[in-house]
């Protein structure tokens, strides 16, 4: 009997701009050390995809977006960091076929579509990938978070994507299960403990049932330290999408450290 090629759906925290692959001043090289490791336990499958669709906490548009370049530039979306950070090349080829079939699916779900061909890849993207993938030689499709960030829509967006599962594609969250920048420099103890209370909580739902799972993240805004730890949900959303694509494959803690003091979490399905 052949091998299935059904690939996982993850949750990926992809840290604060290049702060886990680079020795920056007054980081805690302990926790960057520790992200950068599960960072490279992301490409730990049973198969190796045939592509990756991410999913990136920074990309909104006003309708669900995909890259359709052949060779994606890199975007360095951040700013303050050493001139290095601007040098950083991970050369993965798009894949425009992929991308106009994600695009099909969205839209026999109802939503309505746009593609962007110029678009490069994020820092939630190749940050991540490259320490994963560091050959760079698996396709890279990324799909724009839908603007008002509404949770069920994008539950939605990740059931309808989830028949690319079964053709060997590797759908990624990108994003961050706790995001409170200013937080992440006070290093306030009371802070910590509020988001060790919301990861309780996520953890919790994450590994609920289909039904539950999905009821919870739906709800997620009234989670106990909830807008404490997002007081904008763009990096939590991502997950909504890995969530959906899971369909009733059961979800687990991938993986549990520190940013700054604040516990973070990665999540896997399947």
């Amino acid at each position: 009997m052949a091998q299935s090629t059904k690939m996982p759906t993850a949750f990926v925290p992809h840290g604060g701009g290049p702060w886990p692959v680079m020795d920056l001043p007054g980081m805690d090289r302990g926790e960057a050390r520790a992200l950068s490791a599960y960072m490279r336990s992301i490409a730990d499958t049973a198969t190796r995809p045939n592509a990756l669709l991410v999913v990136s906490a920074h990309w909104e548009t006003s309708e669900a977006t995909v890259n359709t370049g052949e060779s994606p530039s890199m975007l360095y979306d951040y700013g303050g960091f050493p001139p290095e950070a601007y040098r950083f090349q991970w050369p993965a080829p798009g894949d425009p076929g992929l991308a106009a079939q994600v695009r099909d699916l969205l839209r026999d779900a109802g939503f309505a579509t746009r593609e962007d061909s110029r678009r490069g890849y994020d820092h939630g993207t190749f940050i991540p990938l490259m320490l994963a993938y560091p050959d760079a030689d698996i396709p890279v499709v990324q799909l724009s978070l839908k603007r008002g960030l509404d949770p069920e829509e994008h539950l939605a967006m990740g059931r309808a994507l989830a028949p690319l599962r079964e053709q060997g594609v590797y759908i990624l969250g990108s994003g961050n299960s706790f995001h409170n920048l200013p937080a992440f420099f006070r290093h306030d103890p009371t802070m910590a403990e509020r988001s060790q209370r919301f990861d309780d909580w996520l953890n919790a739902a994450v590994q609920a049932g289909r039904s539950e799972r999905e009821r919870l993240l739906r709800d997620w805004a009234n989670a106990p330290e909830a807008r404490a730890c997002h007081p904008r949900e763009e990096h939590l959303i991502p997950l909504m999408v890995a969530a959906g694509a899971a369909e009733a494959d059961a979800g687990h803690v991938a993986w549990t450290g520190r940013m700054g003091g604040m516990r973070v979490t990665a999540h896997r399905f399947g």
